[in-house]
Order: structure tokens, then C-alpha cells, then sequence
């Protein structure tokens, strides 16, 4: 599901994702404008499915799904169907009416814009308080997935632990056998202060609840990542020094960390995508290219199957 239908990057994707048959692109937006779009950049449009909500033969019913849906947090009919003729929020009704399999959005809105509904419609799956976002990693055939660095600003023990868990199972989707670094500025009681204490709780209670995912912490990045390191600051760990999982103590650190990694690192950055909830919403960079909106709509193709 693409909703940024006045995007010529979006047109672009939509084109090549379905030239290659990597799925069936969905565009909210005016059939006329997506093809004028489409003349102008002189790309086709065969196999690119095109909706309106203004047409929808259906939008009273969807409208009423979603009335029905926020209506405890005071939404009103009528700001109901208001609100669909947004084409995100018709789009998530869309896919949480299993119409379609993710969405993808952020070329030409706010990360805000994007998350809030996704957060809205598409709850938290049982037994997830709290959604999360993580990022695909890529540099050849490596591949490290990092959470969270785009949603949670300071998560407590219990949610930095959900987020480790969750992280690991979208970890195995991708085929990934999930070795989980909780990292912090300390390793094993280097440190002291508040954060390295969550850290801390946060790896007794990941380790408790899922026993049978491997999980590590607290960990210094270089620890996480060089066996050298490990060896002298954690021996006998099963993660460190071999972490393809990192958990960030809080957004600040996570966002710093994958844009390092980015651009020192020359990793190719696949996310934000959302996780912990039934269907896969990723957020893309207002900057982004043509190519990173192809390849976060093939990994939500991936995760959704």
C-alpha cells in the first residue's frame, strides 16, 4: 500500500516493483494524476492497482469500521469518514481490513504522520504492549537488524525487554538465527548509574520470559560486535562478540547508532518498519530514493508472507 501518490519516487518504485513482480503495488490517490505522473516520468503502470476514496464503493462501510474502531477516544462519524479522505488512513483501513499485506509511507510525510495512524488502527498483537520499529541492516551478506530507532523515546525495563523479544522473532523471519546484545555505555557491571541498571532488568526479564532466544546484556557495542573484546570483557557469552541483534537503551542512542553504522559503516539502511503489530507499516525518509522505497516494500513483502 502506497499512499503518497504525488510522489514521483513513489511512481517510480510502484513501476519497477511491479515490472519485477516483487508484488502488486496498491496506490491511494486520483487515477487521472497517478497517470499523468506516470507520462511524465515515462514509466508504465501495468500491474500498479490505483484507488480513490473518493470513488470507493465501499467507503461508507470502511468509514464506519474505522467510527467504530475510535469512536471510545471520541471520534465522530462524521470525523470518521473526514479523516479516510486522508489517504494514510484510508490505506491502513485497507490493510487492516486485510485489503492489503503493509504500507508504506514517510516520502513525503512526517514520521508522526505516518506511525499515529498505523498505532491507531493496527493495535499492539496479543501478548505486546507496546509496538516498536526496527531497521534491516545490510552490507553484502551481512545483515544485522537494530531496534529501537525510531518510536520509543526512553523505554522502561519491561518494554526494552518486549522490544528484544519482538526484535528476535522479526530477526528469524529473515532468516536470522537471533543473537541478542542489550546494549548500554557498560558491560556486565562496568557501569552503575540508572541506565545500565535498566539495561540490566531489561536482559533478566527478556532472558526469563524467552529462554529460548539468545540474549546478552548489558554490552558496550564493541563488546557486542568483536570476539577480541569478548573475550577479555565476557567470556563464555553466546552473543558477545557475534551479536547480529542490537537492543538501543533508549531512541537517542538507536537513532545515532543505525546512521552511523549508515553512513560510516556503508550499511544499506532498510526501516523504519514497524513491529508488535499484525501488519508490517514502514516509515520512509523524506530524503529517500527511489531504490530504498523498492527495497522496504519488498522486506514488507517478505515479513508479511
Amino acid at each position: 500500500m502506497l499512499p503518497e501518490a504525488e510522489d514521483e519516487r513513489i511512481i517510480k518504485a510502484a513501476s519497477i516493483l511491479a515490472k519485477n513482480k516483487i508484488l502488486t503495488p496498491i496506490i491511494i490517490g486520483n487515477e487521472n494524476d497517478v497517470q499523468r505522473i506516470a507520462k511524465k516520468l515515462r514509466v508504465s503502470l501495468q500491474g500498479v492497482e490505483v484507488i480513490n476514496p473518493r470513488d470507493s464503493s465501499n467507503f461508507e462501510n470502511i468509514a464506519d469500521r474505522l467510527y467504530q474502531l475510535r469512536k471510545a477516544k471520541g471520534m465522530t462519524p462524521e470525523q470518521a469518514k473526514k479523516q479516510l479522505l486522508e489517504p494514510i488512513y484510508y490505506g491502513m483501513m485497507l490493510v487492516y481490513l486485510g485489503k492489503a499485506d503493509g504500507l508504506v509511507s514517510g516520502a513525503a510525510h512526517s514520521t508522526a504522520e505516518t506511525l499515529r495512524p498505523a498505532l491507531q488502527i493496527l493495535k499492539p498483537v496479543e501478548g505486546v504492549n507496546r509496538a516498536s520499529t526496527y531497521f534491516l541492516m545490510v552490507k553484502n551478506e551481512d545483515i544485522r537488524v537494530f531496534s529501537d530507532c525510531a518510536l520509543n523515546e526512553n523505554p522502561d525495563a519491561q518494554t526494552l525487554a518486549e522490544t528484544a523479544v519482538v526484535t528476535g522473532d522479526t530477526a528469524k523471519k529473515f532468516g536470522l538465527v537471533p543473537r541478542i546484545a542489550m546494549l548500554s555505555s557498560s558491560t556486565k557491571g562496568s557501569g552503575s548509574s540508572d541506565d545500565v541498571k535498566k539495561v540490566q532488568e531489561a536482559t533478566k526479564i527478556a532472558q526469563k520470559n524467552r529462554p529460548d532466544l539468545l540474549i546478552d546484556g548489558e554490552l558496550q557495542l564493541d563488546a557486542a560486535f568483536s570476539k577480541d573484546v569478548a573475550k577479555k570483557k565476557c567470556p563464555g557469552s553466546k552473543v558477545a562478540g557475534n551479536a547480529n541483534v542490537l537492543i538501543f537503551p533508549d531512541l537517542d542512542a538507536g537513532n545515532i547508532g543505525y546512521k552511523l553504522v549508515e553512513y560510516f559503516g556503508e550499511y544499506l539502511a532498510i526501516g523504519p518498519i514497524v513491529q508488535g503489530i499484525p501488519k508490517p507499516v514502514s516509515d520512509l525518509s523524506r530524503g529517500c530514493t527511489v531504490e530504498e522505497v523498492v527495497h522496504v516494500a519488498t522486506i514488507l513483502a517478505v515479513q508479511a508472507r
